[in-house]
């Protein structure tokens, strides 16, 4: 820190109690300055000598016969007042980046102009701040800092001008100019303080010079106030020399600061969060233009505190719209914010709907475009390119899919808003289904009074042919989902090991991994699937039990009952399941008479029940229907179907 002396006489000011200073001379004191509860007992010849103010004072009480001259109203009270005093008497006096700026306006009040006596302390302040103070990093901060409580006499003298200039300059330089003395926030690195890994800063007995980055001046600054902090960055981006991103990396780093590293605290707790919104709206509105500056989490974050704070009407739809140009890089965490007050809810799901609705609608992804990717998802031939990064839309359609997974779990959230947000989506931004068959089963998990009909509308947002074998191996067991679900999970399956043995021909007839095998022993691929199973289902908080071996309960017979009607059908045709009794299906599938038969009785009275699916109780499925009368034949069917 710089610092200056002024004056050569030893200091001969006296303290008595804290509220009488005076000076030990000779002469007898003459005049007695107040300020506020301090009186000074002084000389008026060398006050008078240096202030054109006391001057006037002076003549003025000098009529009514008093002495006392009352100045409570000097800026930087008793202490600025009395360097003012020193410096009258030539006594030593040291100024320092903490009191200058308090003399400086002292002495601004007192007079003491270069008109009053050559070399006044007006004129030495100056030089001292020009020459020293303006030209170091750490003295300009704590200048421009200690302006708040001097605000009415810095603005008029331009102090806090110049400071944020020289701040906004020295923050502007090249990093290879800079020496990490200028720096006060950060630690040193063991190299610096001389031990620890000397080695490894050397080369041939000489010390390589640490490289100081881009945004070594962005801690420092967090520690000024709002309104001063905004002028420095607003001076750093009009001098043009700063990149985008490292303002970015500024902003972030007080928004950490002044804004997020305490907000959840002060919201919950019912503290004043004043500093909070200024900090939120100087943060907001100092946000660069630039595509990419500032990250999409702490966009989000912002989103999130603006919520929190209920306030920022004005710029949440300019953080959406960013959120929305760059939503493939967020990530989950930070798309979970907490619900307006009122809301039942856990979370602000509209507020997710809205930056997606941005996202798609920023790459042209409309309603006409969804339906154009759902009439051509067989074929997946779309010039996707025309539209979107196929990357970028796969990457959001997961973190949405990681999102579902967690507002899942809310047992206040609508269903509408659910399936909604899912299927916002395109069809072809999900090659494979899995985690959103996730969501869904922690959906129905959290909620266990759904009608079938909310089931039903639930489980059609997943195909069942784009679920991965271990994923379809858990739903097959899965005791929250309807029986027809797990029909089409069963037929599918089917059709790819069918497929895959066809395929495989030469290496022998390939066993299902769905459908009983034919010794009746277990469910075919059992050990793979109890355990993967049991795994992901503790992962996603499923209750069911998912091992190899199935439940006989009235509410888990499902799978039970479908592998015991299949293996039946497999007993009565004895050896005739071999290859020659096989029928190729169309495009290469083969599946297993057994198999095919009990399918095809599960599937044969779609038309009976089309006509009763307008109720509730009844749910539908691409694959097929499930005939009411074939049901009523197998008793574990009908308790099954009771509870689908």
């Amino acid at each position: 820190m710089k610092y200056m002396k002024l004056g050569s006489k030893p200091d001969a000011f006296q303290t008595e109690g804290n509220s009488i200073r005076f000076v030990t001379t000779e002469l007898a004191t003459d005049i007695v300055i107040t300020v506020g509860d301090v009186k000074f007992y002084l000389h008026k010849f060398p006050l008078l000598s240096k202030s054109s103010r006391l001057q006037t004072l002076v003549a003025s009480t000098s009529e009514e016969s008093n002495d006392e001259v009352d100045i409570s109203d000097i800026p930087g009270g008793p202490a600025a007042f009395e360097i003012c005093a020193k410096f009258c008497y030539g006594m030593v006096v040291t100024l320092n980046a903490y009191n200058v700026l308090a003399a400086r306006c002292a002495a601004e009040y007192l007079e003491m102009f270069e008109t009053v006596d050559k070399g006044n302390l007006i004129y030495k302040i100056d030089v001292f701040l020009s020459a020293s103070i303006f030209r170091t990093w750490k003295d300009s901060i704590i200048v421009l800092q200690s302006t708040k409580s001097l605000h009415q006499w810095t603005e008029n003298l331009k102090v806090v001008n110049h400071c944020v200039d020289a701040i906004a300059t020295r923050a502007s330089m090249d990093p290879s100019e800079v020496d990490w003395s200028y720096t006060y926030n950060r630690r040193k690195l063991p190299s610096e303080n001389g031990g620890g890994g000397g080695d490894a800063h050397t080369w041939n007995g000489v010390r390589k010079q640490q490289a100081v980055p881009r945004d070594w001046w962005v801690e420092d600054l967090c520690d000024l106030e709002v309104c001063l902090y905004r002028k420095v960055i607003l001076a750093i981006k009009a001098k043009g020399r700063t990149s985008s991103d490292v303002v970015g990396e500024a902003l972030r780093a007080y928004a950490c600061r002044r804004l997020l590293a305490s907000l959840d605290h002060a919201v919950s707790n019912g503290l004043d969060c004043t500093k909070h919104r200024a900090a939120l709206d100087v943060v907001a509105d100092l946000l660069p233009a630039e595509k990419g500056s500032v990250s999409c989490g702490l966009l989000l974050k912002l989103l999130r505190a603006s919520c929190l704070l209920e306030s920022g009407e004005a710029y949440r739809g300019e953080l959406i719209r960013r959120i929305g140009a760059q939503l493939d890089r967020a990530s989950v965490s930070d798309l979970l914010m907490p619900a307006e007050s009122g809301d039942d809810a856990m979370y602000n799901v509209d507020m997710v709907a809205a930056i997606l609705e941005e996202f798609l609608l920023q790459h042209k992804i409309d309603g006409s475009d969804q339906a154009k990717m759902q009439e051509d998802d067989d074929t997946m031939d779309v010039a996707a390119d025309d539209v979107i990064s196929s990357s970028k839309l796969a990457a959001v359609a997961k973190l949405v899919d990681g999102y579902l997974f967690e507002i899942a779990k809310d047992p206040c959230l609508p269903l509408n808003k659910f399936i909604a947000l899912a299927e916002s989506m395109p069809p072809m931004s999900r090659p494979v289904h899995d985690a959103l068959y996730r969501a869904i089963d922690v959906y129905l998990k959290e909620h266990p009074g759904m009608s079938k009909g909310e089931k039903k509308r639930l489980c059609a947002l997943m195909d069942c042919r784009k679920l991965t074998a271990d994923a379809s191996a858990h739903a097959v067991q899965n005791e929250r989902l309807p029986l027809r679900v797990v029909v089409q999970v069963l037929f599918f399956e089917q059709v790819r090991q069918s497929a895959a043995a066809a395929a495989c021909s030469a290496a022998g007839p390939a066993r299902s991994l769905v459908l009983p095998r034919d010794d009746g022993a277990s469910y075919g691929g059992s050990s793979r699937s109890a355990t993967t199973t049991a795994t992901e289902d503790e992962q996603w908080g499923g209750g069911a039990a998912v091992g190899g071996a199935p439940t006989t309960s009235a509410s888990g017979g499902d799978a039970s009952s479908l592998r015991s009607v299949s293996q039946l059908s497999a007993n009565k045709s004895g050896g005739r399941s071999g290859s020659g009794d096989r029928k190729k299906a169309k495009g290469g599938a083969v599946a297993p008479a057994p198999a095919r038969r009990v399918l095809g009785k599960l599937w044969s009275g779609k038309a009976s029940s089309v006509e009763n699916s307008g109720s509730d109780d009844t749910s539908e499925s691409p694959a097929g229907s499930l005939n009411l009368e074939e049901t009523k034949s197998t008793p574990s069917r009908i308790t099954r179907h009771s509870v689908s």
